[in-house]
């Protein structure tokens, strides 16, 4: 049986001058206002042209085809969430439960404040969500949650490190999702952050004190 073959998912060359800088950017920032108002279904290559105010042979100079398009959304979106990942939680000056706190409540917020976004692109994710590139957007951010843990679980066993990592990143990613899929208030959100943060630390206080017993 031959495999599925997945569209082109990268972009055909990388602008190299500020004209072409700007002609990106018009295009992904079109995209995103394509996404957030019409949906995945409703995503094409000449709709985002039209948004942009260019044309479609202008996107291709960049982008083969819509998935090529979602493909850098996304993958933009993970290179941002893992910068926050990294910035917060490697940040060593504040103690490592305040880190978490600190991280749940940016990224709920983060989740609702871009909402319309994310289910387009949760949507599109059968385009490129097994490509190999997927996948390696997102080791980094893998890797800053696991350095976190031996730093709050340093006497661990790896196996219950590896559980707090899946646990608390599938935790995070599933219910912020959910929950930004209808409107909040600024209220709402500190309250269910506040929730969601006091319910991992308890977690990993937990499991701490299980290993000093």
């Amino acid at each position: 049986m031959s495999e599925r073959q997945n569209p082109r998912i990268t972009s055909r060359k990388e602008p190299r001058q500020a004209r072409s800088n700007d002609l990106v950017a018009a295009i992904l920032q079109a995209a995103v206002q394509v996404l957030a108002q019409e949906g995945m279904r409703r995503f094409t290559t000449t709709r985002v042209a039209e948004r942009a105010g260019v044309s479609v042979g202008s996107v291709y100079q960049y982008f083969p085809n819509k998935a090529a398009i979602l493909f850098r959304l996304q993958s933009d979106e993970w290179q941002q969430t893992s910068e926050m990942l990294h910035g917060i939680l490697q940040n060593r000056e504040r103690p490592p439960l305040a880190r978490l706190r600190t991280l749940v409540h940016v990224f709920v917020r983060s989740e609702c404040d871009e909402a319309a976004v994310r289910v387009a692109l949760n949507d599109a994710a059968p385009l490129y969500r097994d490509a190999p590139q997927a996948r390696e957007v997102r080791e980094s951010g893998r890797r800053t949650v696991e350095v976190f843990m031996q730093e709050v679980l340093p006497e661990a066993a790896t196996a219950t490190r590896a559980l707090a990592c899946e646990l608390i990143t599938m935790t995070l990613g599933s219910v912020g999702k959910t929950y930004s899929e209808s409107p909040r208030t600024e209220a709402e959100i500190e309250s269910y952050a506040d929730a969601m943060a006091d319910m991992f630390c308890a977690y990993l206080k937990g499991l701490g004190a299980l290993e000093d017993s």
